[in-house]
């Protein structure tokens, strides 16, 4: 029997395949999509941004609740029930996948339940035995946990950023290894529900993709929160037995070792193509396994085009999604299509204070020779975050020093994620500072600190004639 010939096969059912699936589908191209994970629903929904999100908010309420007194304020007795904060996440999560299930079984594409690997460049093996062919592919197939070289790590069990999203008890104390943000937002999840969190992180700060500035402002809420922190490390070993794990790592010149019930890995994530059998397909990949592509997405095998976090650069959601998107049109329309831009790229960290940053940081510019005016002002200052008792962190802002331009900003802070927007919307529009100075912001508002370092640099600029 031939095999079935698609125009479009998704691998993968993730932001990224099902975004290219469903915009492939709205062109009146036949489509098929590939997954052959346990659950539909992709990372994000089922184990990545939303699960965290949920019970990261909920420990930020057992926080306040724990420190009501600075606020006048009596509250006695709180505590996690862990089997009700997991529940409660679990519905919340199902409402999210059924959602994407019934779009996944919509019947605008076909839905095949399998794992999938290239025999040629046009001809796809599903690990159910059948065959597919395709005409273009979008590889969309995330990334997976990484083990890397550490003495007794892989033969230790410990547990990744799925087994602490889904835990039901409270852990008496955790080790967590890695600093990035997944390692950052659940050691202070851990920390904040009552666990005794070690953490240890190998660069010389915490969050190495963002300024050492802003790091620190998380690194300090760490510490005052009993955090025990540890950067610029080597780790040395890992060990485990009945009662629990060791680590052992250097630090300061010195071998440091501690001890917890339980280890948590969060040392990151490499993209998952290893199974897919890319060469039989000319899709040449780098050394860590992340799929080399062009601006249009497309691989070394013009016709099959990658998106996400299998090919990079930024493993965050709606870049994915754009890239997907971009990737279907480029295929199937190849006309008055842009590139996505990762000028505006932007980041979020949901610790607390919250991290966010979006276009260039100060260090790009530097590295580029650029020239810039740069401004900062203090949550510290600012009436709203006062009242709050959020004083940790700042806003600073990068402009052009001719006309303003907004080139970045970076906000650590008191709802920085939201905040972070007013910044995003300015360099997709390429605003200049005294454009958003025209706009009316109201107070008392947190957005309102965003004006002082904006009428800094306003003062800094040429006149206008």
């Amino acid at each position: 029997m031939t095999p079935s010939l698609y125009d479009l096969i998704c691998l993968g059912g993730g932001s990224a395949g099902f975004n290219a699936a469903r915009v492939a589908a709205s062109l009146g191209k036949r489509t098929a999509l590939v997954d052959g994970a346990k659950e539909l629903g992709g990372l994000c929904i089922l184990r990545g941004c939303m699960p965290s999100k949920t019970l990261l908010y909920t420990a930020d309420i057992l926080h306040h609740a724990r420190h009501a007194a600075q606020f006048g304020l009596r509250v006695t007795g709180a505590r996690a029930d862990m089997r009700a904060v997991i529940a409660r996440k679990r519905r919340i999560i199902a409402e999210f996948a059924d959602y994407r299930v019934q779009a996944l079984k919509s019947g605008k594409f076909d839905l095949f339940r399998a794992h999938g690997s290239f025999l040629d460049a046009h001809t796809l093996k599903l690990s159910d035995g059948r065959t597919l062919r395709g005409k273009h592919f979008l590889i969309g197939t995330g990334s997976k946990i990484s083990v890397p070289p550490v003495p007794g790590l892989a033969e230790t069990r410990c547990w990744t950023s799925d087994d602490v999203l889904d835990l039901d008890f409270l852990p008496k104390s955790v080790i967590v290894l890695g600093g990035g943000i997944v390692a950052c937002e659940l050691a202070q999840y851990l920390r904040r529900m009552g666990s005794r969190v070690i953490l240890v992180q190998r660069s010389s700060h915490l969050l190495r993709d963002h300024s050492a500035e802003a790091a620190t402002v998380v690194q300090q809420a760490f510490v005052d929160e009993g955090i025990d922190l540890f950067t610029g490390t080597q780790l040395q070993r890992v060990s485990a037995d009945r009662r629990g794990v060791t680590v052992r790592f250097t630090h300061n010149g010195k071998v440091v070792t501690r001890r917890a019930a339980h280890l948590f890995n969060a040392l990151g994530r490499e993209p998952n193509t290893a199974s897919l059998n890319l060469a039989a397909a000319g899709v040449r990949t780098r050394a860590n396994g992340r799929i080399v592509i062009n601006r249009w997405q497309q691989t070394s095998a013009p016709h099959i085009y990658a998106a996400g976090d299998c090919s990079g650069p930024a493993d965050i959601v709606h870049i994915a999604i754009a890239q997907a998107e971009l990737a279907t049109r480029h295929a199937f329309e190849g006309k008055g299509l842009k590139p996505v831009d990762y000028g505006l790229l932007l980041s979020v960290v949901f610790t607390d204070p919250q991290l966010a940053t979006v276009g260039a940081l100060r260090r790009d510019l530097d590295e580029q020779g650029v020239k810039y005016l740069e401004a900062s002002y203090p949550f510290d200052d600012h009436g709203k975050s006062i009242l709050m008792e959020a004083k940790s962190g700042y806003v600073k802002v990068l402009a052009e020093p001719q006309r303003g331009r907004i080139l970045g900003a970076e906000i650590v802070g008191k709802d920085a994620g939201e905040l972070i927007h007013c910044f995003s919307v300015a360099l997709a529009l390429r605003a200049t500072v005294r454009d958003l100075l025209r706009a009316p912001w109201y107070h008392p508002t947190l957005a309102e600190i965003i004006t002082y370092p904006l009428e800094d640099i306003a003062e800094k600029l040429p006149p206008t004639s």
